[in-house]
């Protein structure tokens, strides 16, 4: 049975939660860049754990403004809480990024289906993030760093426009300590306070120590960043069916009846947000989908 009582939908498919927005409470509230913070969001009346799977996401509700999908980027092992980061881009995010400890946002959700962080196990992993993908990809880290013995070698690759805009900088200095994660970091444009990589995500993945045909990968990003990642990776021998990536886009009821977020046959609240490479590759290269 579903966690409201009710049967499970098809295979891959969640049945959808109540539709009704949920009051939550934010909890604090983190600038992560100039136009970026991470809500702590927690139920005003308790009601359980609250689990979601690594890659899916919530429809928040701001009162009177609107509502937005925005993906989780908490650990799945704190059940108590949500968290998201959100960038102020448009009136429901810039109203999300406003909101102030005490304050009140309708959380629906979590919905979509997720990364496959326990199937991987055994094998390479390599998690490439651009722009705001990395907070999409931070709870399959979290699983994949809690059960770091059951993978092989395990790489993240996070680029940004700029140095500023890197978002959870705090914790990236702590992953770059660790010796059972190799993190690279890249970025668009800097300047000379900046020591790191300059340059496309794609410019670091010939540098990636992996065994390709053992690999799986996880993709969040701009579109044209995905598509070109995906096609590098295949290049180097990750077979297509092991690439994932993170299609969020358009949703507006996040339960399927809307056709905002329609993608080839499927509707990416629904099939997605995450899905395999070689399923959507030929949508990848239609415009107008």
């Amino acid at each position: 049975m579903g966690a409201n009582g009710e049967p499970p939908g098809p295979p891959g498919i969640d049945r959808p939660p109540g539709i009704v927005p949920v009051p939550f409470e934010v909890r604090s509230r983190t600038g992560e860049t100039a136009d970026t913070v991470t809500l702590d969001l927690a139920p005003r009346e308790r009601r359980g754990p609250l689990s979601f799977r690594p890659g899916q996401f919530n429809m928040l509700y701001v009162y009177g403004v609107g509502e937005a999908a925005i993906s989780i980027s908490g650990d799945p092992a704190a059940p108590d809480r949500y968290l998201h980061t959100v960038r102020a881009a448009g009136k429901v995010s810039l109203a999300l990024s406003e909101a102030a400890p005490g304050g009140v946002v309708g959380v629906r959700g979590p919905y979509g289906t997720g990364w496959p962080v326990r199937e991987s196990a055994g094998r390479d992993v390599v998690l490439v993030a651009g722009g705001l993908g990395l907070p999409p990809l931070r709870p399959a880290l979290y699983e994949i760093l809690r059960e770091r013995s059951k993978y092989g070698r395990v790489e993240l690759i996070y680029g940004a426009k700029t140095p500023k805009d890197l978002v959870y900088y705090a914790e990236i200095q702590g992953w770059r300590q660790r010796s059972d994660l190799r993190f690279q970091t890249t970025v668009d444009t800097a300047g000379r306070d900046w020591y790191g990589d300059v340059g496309l995500v794609t410019a670091r993945l010939p540098d990636v120590r992996i065994e390709p045909a053992n690999t799986v990968a996880f993709l969040c990003g701009p579109e044209i960043m995905m598509k070109l990642t995906a096609k590098a990776l295949v290049a180097r021998g990750v077979p297509a069916d092991a690439i994932w990536l993170s299609m969020e886009r358009n949703m507006k009821c996040a339960v399927g009846l809307c056709g905002h977020c329609q993608f080839g046959p499927s509707f990416v609240c629904r099939h997605g947000p995450v899905f395999r490479y070689r399923e959507i590759a030929p949508f990848l290269a239609v415009r107008e989908v």
